[in-house]
């Protein structure tokens, strides 16, 4: 069992006052609006860019994206790829057994899934230490779990390393243990860092272009080349390599707005986004 370790902090610690929070999510100003029931969709999402901080910031933003996915259709499994902030673990480490616990219950870990991944990439180590104290995949948890229940499946896998042949290499993988099932995989990352709200929209732009066109290298080469403090560039550009793999075809900018946007003029902003990654 994993347990949260962010659980009262970037979210609510118990489960009524957590159901309010995401429905004040999806009903802030910068959220979609309404608080979405699921409906039978036509599963055309491939993969899904969401940001990963504090509920009272990001929230609204992400909102938009399991918005997003309730209209689509419920997936069997999820893949949830973050960055790794603590830097304890392995360069990729993953979960191939267990449970994933929040306020709102348990998630089980898709087994198979998780296993046929690992057998496809060498790099991903099996290593709960990587999990154990790292937020970016556990506050997508919760939205999954307000929308669906108990009735879908994760796989996790955190990157310390993000460099062009990890990401390209995971994301293959990915595709390759996805290729016959029915999975969506969520890509964990807040943009530009603490800075001023205009440098960091300007910066956001030319990471969310790439991310649009699909262009996972592109991704990479205008991070390191405007100096964008994104920190889950990598598991973006893993998830865009597996998506093309799996047939998708667009990107579609759902929202984007900055911490000074959501939770009020700052000096210094973080930068968010929801990206649907369609076929």
């Amino acid at each position: 069992m994993r347990r949260p370790a962010v659980a009262g902090t970037f979210y609510e610690g118990d489960a009524s006052s957590l159901r309010e929070q995401i429905e004040w999510c999806y009903t802030h100003s910068h959220g979609p609006g309404e608080v979405p029931r699921p409906l039978p969709g036509k599963r055309s999402l491939v993969g899904l860019v969401s940001p990963h901080a504090g509920y009272m910031y990001s929230g609204p933003v992400a909102a938009h994206g399991f918005a997003y996915m309730a209209r689509d259709g419920k997936p069997n499994s999820v893949v949830i790829l973050g960055p790794n902030h603590t830097g304890l673990g392995s360069g990729v480490s993953t979960m191939t057994s267990g449970e994933w616990l929040t306020p709102l219950g348990k998630v089980r870990i898709d087994r198979q899934l998780a296993e046929a991944i690992r057998k496809e990439c060498d790099l991903i180590d099996v290593d709960e230490l990587a999990h154990m104290h790292e937020h970016s995949i556990e506050v997508q948890l919760p939205f999954l779990q307000h929308l669906f229940g108990q009735d879908f499946t994760m796989v996790p896998i955190c990157m310390m390393m993000q460099d062009e042949e990890t990401s390209e290499e995971v994301g293959l993988a990915i595709a390759k243990a996805a290729r016959d099932r029915d999975v969506v995989i969520i890509a964990s990352t807040d943009l530009t860092h603490y800075e001023p709200q205009a440098s960091a929209k300007v910066k956001d732009k030319k990471a969310i272009d790439k991310i649009l066109a699909l262009d996972w290298r592109g991704l990479l080469r205008v991070v390191h080349q405007e100096g964008i403090s994104m920190c889950g560039f990598g598991p973006v550009a893993a998830m865009l390599r597996a998506a093309r793999e799996l047939g998708a075809e667009r990107g579609e900018l759902l929202k984007y707005a900055t911490s000074g946007d959501t939770a009020g003029p700052m000096a210094q902003v973080v930068g968010y986004c929801s990206i649907a990654v369609t076929r």
